[in-house]
């Protein structure tokens, strides 16, 4: 990044957080989040998450660099580095993240739509297993998977509730979305699937009035819904930075070589 470079400083409301952030609001002269080139986020991937989302929904397209102060810091930059702000954002390295789109449709005909950066899941309501239908280009693929639910996620999203799911880990620039089921039931020994992310996966389900369902795109979330169509989106593009050497890529890497 070359010339003047406008930063913007948005911190998360928790203690940690806003007693760590002291310091770089006396180190910098901070520019307006709408006047700036780079989005400094601090707090934990919660917080960026729920950053990201606003970016989605109001239409800005502007790189975002993350400060870990929260719990989870796997989409964040370390915090214990006495760098200059705006030469570690300088230095840092640029990752492109597709969200996905998820189009929900509910028992009643509502119709919404969200977008997810780490993953859509459907999750039984009840303690009635749900039933799904799965359908992959209008093809149906599996005519009744029961469990607890079944997500689809994305590179950047592989290695948070779908690693814990048993799925894999997918590198960034791979192009591909995992298809995993959460604890199945019907058919018992399938482990799930792994799609190019040009694909359009939906989910109907089966007995909904029984089984009822509901669907999350990271945190957002449908009830009682009838039908899920997800694809990935072609236009919600977005940029986050990391410092050199701790590249999203890198801990993807890492993330597979756990002991």
């Amino acid at each position: 990044m070359n010339g003047d470079l406008k930063l913007a400083l948005v911190v998360s409301d928790s203690d940690k957080a806003q007693n760590g952030a002291q310091h770089l609001h006396q180190s910098h002269d901070w520019a307006s989040p709408e006047e700036s080139d780079v989005l400094v986020v601090v707090g934990g991937d919660g917080f960026l998450l729920y950053c990201l989302h606003e970016m989605i929904d109001r239409g800005i397209s502007k790189p975002v660099y993350g400060l870990h102060l929260g719990t989870v810091g796997f989409l964040m930059n370390g915090s214990d580095d006495s760098s200059p702000i705006e030469q570690r954002v300088r230095d840092a390295h640029r990752v492109s993240v597709r969200p996905l789109e998820m189009h929900a449709t509910t028992k009643d005909g509502k119709q919404s739509c969200h977008h997810a950066i780490n993953e859509v899941s459907l999750l039984r309501q009840t303690r009635q297993t749900a039933k799904l239908e799965v359908i992959i280009n209008g093809r149906v693929r599996m005519a009744e998977l029961a469990g607890d639910g079944v997500l689809v996620a994305t590179p950047a999203g592989s290695t948070a509730y779908n690693l814990s799911a048993n799925g894999p880990i997918l590198p960034l620039g791979s192009g591909m979305l995992a298809l995993t089921p959460i604890s199945p039931f019907r058919p018992r020994r399938w482990r799930g699937a792994i799609l190019p992310d040009s694909a359009e996966v939906e989910f109907r389900v089966l007995e909904s009035a029984k089984r009822p369902v509901a669907a999350v795109a990271d945190q957002k979330e449908v009830r009682d819904i009838r039908n899920v169509r997800i694809k990935a989106s072609r236009e919600k593009e977005l940029t986050l930075l990391f410092d050199p050497g701790a590249s999203l890529e890198e801990r993807i890497f890492s993330e597979q070589f756990q002991v």
